[in-house]
């Protein structure tokens, strides 16, 4: 089941809100985890049970690791039995194809006959919930916050249906109280601010980059012959189409979250507007780069190593390894290189020159590096990569026959709404938008307006899902 369709908007999520806002406080958590059982076996039945399987398993685990008294050791034994069955699962559904794959390259290279291999479907949100399990390990490891005192409470802090596909990673010490407690109740405001957010999440998802996607794919298959500028046309609206795609799927999470009262951390911040790679990773992702951060790259050592060579290695590890995460392809992983490149070059001396240029070439400076790291992102594999860029660049241009691409009129302006809308925030009017969108409190003509424009996005927006058949998440493959 996905956000944008007719079945979750109309019936589902009514529902939902119908009977959670009608049960009393002490039976809202039974009712979210409910029906975040029934939203993740609606769409893959055949894991559900190795879930539930999984996550009960490594809540007994580190309860007892909380509970040990005794030598030390006993209780590193027992976080690495639960790392181990986190990562483990995640290394066989997701990596297992990879590594069995290239093996086979490897040994046809040589001369060898390859093996017979049953492919192993990937679960879908595996990538997002192995890591709030890994959180939650770790943060009752490290004394941030006491385990929870019941299993169900555990499972609706991972499945809880709104995050559970496609994230924001969410650390368990950020929203541990608020699923222990649920006495609290946010206000109106509150909760009609996350109507306000998962209607502009919906919209960005339905009306821009759908739209978008359609022309992306469309320019991608067509690599072979495709000119320049078509090229760079296609690559720019991919940077929209996955922008708008996964910030729309974070921000009606995120509003969700607020209507159910929980807060969810924010996921982007205009990250094309960034002035640097090493900005634009403090903007793209967050919970990603945070999570990074505090539970690889510190623990690696970070920037106290002592060593400058050593902390770009650990960089480039952990964009590396980044990359990897989003995808079992080499093509991901040189993604991931691509970044971690750049802020090390950025670490060492290019970080103090972009502090002297004017702030829109800082900007397109990381734009155009982002927009290269985006080709190996969106590539089937290194081929079209190479090809794509070789397009880009306007390497052998006499074997280019642009293809007649019919621009269908809603591509276009779709993709100039992105574009405004991606960087409006560099000009005065977008600051001031900005400011008013994430005010504390408004007044009731303000919330009249809001809720004015927000029913009428949806019912556009809604009638966009049931007029087409193209409503993919990207991040719903990692």
């Amino acid at each position: 089941m996905v956000f944008t369709s007719i079945l979750f908007l109309l019936i589902f999520l009514p529902l939902f809100l119908l009977v959670y806002h009608t049960v009393p406080n002490q039976a809202k958590n039974i009712v979210a985890l409910l029906f975040s059982s029934v939203f993740y076996v609606w769409g893959a039945p055949m894991f559900f049970w190795l879930l539930l399987l999984l996550l009960v398993s490594n809540f007994f685990i580190v309860k007892r690791m909380e509970s040990v008294q005794g030598p030390e050791r006993i209780k590193k034994v027992l976080l690495w039995l639960s790392l181990l069955l986190n990562l483990g699962n995640l290394a066989y559904f997701k990596y297992a194809n990879f590594f069995v794959d290239n093996v086979q390259l490897l040994l046809g290279y040589w001369g060898f006959s390859a093996f017979e291999w049953t492919h192993v479907a990937l679960p879908i949100g595996i990538s997002f919930f192995t890591f709030q399990s890994i959180t939650y390990t770790l943060d009752v490891y490290w004394g941030r916050h006491k385990s929870l005192e019941r299993v169900q409470d555990y499972l609706l802090y991972i499945l809880l249906f709104p995050q559970l596909i496609a994230g924001p990673i969410i650390r368990f010490n950020t929203i541990a109280d608020e699923i222990r407690d649920r006495s609290h109740n946010f206000t109106a405001n509150e909760k009609l601010k996350g109507v306000y957010l998962f209607v502009i999440g919906l919209a960005k998802k339905v009306l821009i980059a759908n739209q978008v996607g359609v022309q992306v794919d469309d320019i991608f298959t067509q690599v072979d012959s495709i000119s320049s500028p078509i090229a760079w046309l296609g690559i720019v609206a991919y940077s929209i189409q996955i922008y708008f795609d996964f910030s729309g799927y974070s921000d009606m999470a995120i509003g969700l979250g607020k209507i159910m009262g929980f807060n969810f951390p924010e996921n982007f911040k205009s990250p094309y507007t960034a002035q640097s790679i090493t900005d634009f990773w403090r903007k793209w992702h967050i919970t990603l780069g945070a999570f990074m951060r505090d539970y690889l790259y510190i623990p690696l050592g970070g920037n106290r190593t002592g060593n400058t060579y050593v902390t770009y290695l650990n960089l480039t590890i952990v964009f590396s390894l980044s990359g990897l995460w989003h995808g079992a392809a080499w093509t991901f992983v040189i993604w991931g290189i691509w970044h971690g490149l750049f802020l090390v070059i950025e670490r060492a001396f290019l970080g103090r020159w972009l502090k002297r240029i004017p702030l829109m070439l800082r900007v397109g400076y990381q734009y155009l590096v982002v927009l290269i790291g985006w080709v190996f992102f969106r590539a089937d594999d290194f081929s079209m990569a190479r090809k794509y860029l070789s397009r880009m660049f306007g390497a052998d241009p006499d074997k280019m026959e642009t293809p007649a691409f019919d621009f269908d009129p809603g591509f276009v302006t779709f993709l100039l709404i992105g574009l405004i809308f991606s960087f409006i925030v560099l000009l005065p009017v977008g600051k001031r938008w900005d400011k008013f969108f994430f005010s504390s409190d408004y007044s009731d003509r303000q919330h009249f307006a809001l809720f004015a424009g927000s029913l009428g996005l949806f019912i556009l927006s809604v009638s966009y899902v049931a007029t087409t058949d193209f409503n993919p998440f990207i991040y719903f493959r990692f």
